[in-house]
């Protein structure tokens, strides 16, 4: 069953965001106007953001909804109840012990409790959501500064920033084998892109860029990989600590990730370098301006928003199920996955270094299948054991 959940994961993330790619791409050229006297870029990635997360909450919500159990009451379908500990134990038992007064504390203990655990629990989801807002600027800044190789190459070791932070922030210890993995894919990926003889057209655009300039582009994006690798450690830790499904956390950080873009969105910030460069009115007034002037932009947009909350679904459920370093491990396979298949459609040629780059990555990642498979082999020994000796009893 794991291993059926984790192919329909795979599928889902790799269709939805390849899609999502495509209508990215296409919201990164110019627009016709809609007198067809000019053509113009659409400079709102925190409308983008704030449509994605918007249809993102939307489409958790009426998952949870949809899989919700009879007779949850709507914090435990939010994941704010710990299902665990029944707020009527205190009361049932007080009164099934005929000590209704002696217990009368407890439903008043176990509220408290209640209402610390998720108050704790909404400051862990508002953390993720200021670290996915903030990080996505420097992503898109970097661009500015650094040729398009280099932003590829420090996206593939994004895997290390992740492991980094789980260490860093809670003291998270991993088997070896997951070290080793971590190193093959990155060396992998990287092995791949920097082989490669084609180089994307932005490379050339900015072949001239000085060292201090690259300096910047880099500088932004390490605290773009720095902030993604807290994103995710923070996100695990929210499983390690509370009992809530993907979906729910996935509500939760859009849900804050919506509200804080939104309320960005109408202020009428000053130049800000990375996280607010208009000079000029509010940014929601100047996407709508955009949208009314260039309608041509709504599909993509939509489509945009649609497949990226589609696609989280199955980022989220990955996430529950199988951690932050296979969600990533899935992520960055996608872009070798893509490239592998246009190689196959539109017959482009390979260099030596990236047919060995691509091996280890297979490598890498068959690594991590087979210990898995090991470990799900040996637990089911043990269980197996269990029941043999609790029928022998």
């Amino acid at each position: 069953m794991s291993y059926l959940r984790l192919a329909v994961c795979i599928v889902g993330v790799y269709s939805m965001f390849l899609l999502w790619a495509i209508a990215q791409e296409r919201l990164s050229v110019p627009f016709r106007s809609i007198d067809g006297t000019s053509s113009d870029k659409f400079h709102s990635p925190l409308f983008m953001g704030t449509c994605q997360s918007l249809l993102s909450c939307l489409a958790a919500l009426g998952y949870i909804c949809l899989r919700r159990k009879p007779g949850q009451t709507l914090n435990q379908t939010l994941g704010l109840a710990d299902v665990g500990k029944p707020a009527t134990n205190g009361i049932s038992n007080g009164t099934a012990n005929g000590s209704t007064k002696a217990n009368g504390h407890t439903p008043h203990i176990h509220a408290h409790d209640t209402r610390s655990r998720n108050k704790s629990l909404l400051l862990r989801y508002f953390q993720c959501a200021v670290f996915i807002t903030s990080a996505a600027p420097f992503g898109f800044a970097a661009l500015s500064y650094i040729t398009y190789p280099a932003m590829v190459l420090g996206k593939s070791c994004k895997l290390v920033p992740v492991m980094l932070m789980n260490v860093v922030l809670y003291r998270r210890k991993f088997a070896a084998h997951k070290y080793l993995v971590v190193a093959m894919v990155t060396l992998g990926i990287t092995m791949f892109m920097g082989f490669g003889k084609e180089k994307p057209s932005k490379a050339s655009k900015n072949g001239d860029l000085s060292a201090y300039t690259q300096l910047i582009g880099l500088t932004y994006l390490l605290i773009n990989l720095l902030i993604d690798g807290a994103t995710n450690s923070t996100q695990d830790e929210i499983f390690a600590r509370y009992r809530v499904t993907g979906q729910q956390m996935m509500f939760w950080i859009n849900l804050f990730c919506t509200v804080l873009t939104s309320i960005i969105s109408v202020l009428p910030l000053p130049y800000i370098p990375v996280l607010h460069p208009s000079t000029s009115g509010t940014e929601l007034q100047g996407a709508l301006e955009f949208i009314r002037t260039h309608p041509s932009v709504i599909v993509p947009l939509a489509q945009f928003a649609l497949t990226g909350a589609l696609g989280q679904l199955f980022i989220f459920e990955t996430l529950q199920h199988f951690g932050s370093l296979t969600l990533v491990t899935i992520t960055l396979t996608r872009k070798l996955f893509t490239m592998l298949l246009s190689v196959i459609v539109y017959k482009h040629k390979l260099t030596p270094g990236q047919w060995l780059g691509a091996a280890v990555v297979f490598a890498g990642i068959s690594v991590e299948a087979w210990v898995k498979r090991k470990d799900v082999h040996a637990k089911r020994v043990i269980q197996e054991k269990e029941k043999a000796r609790i029928k022998t009893l």
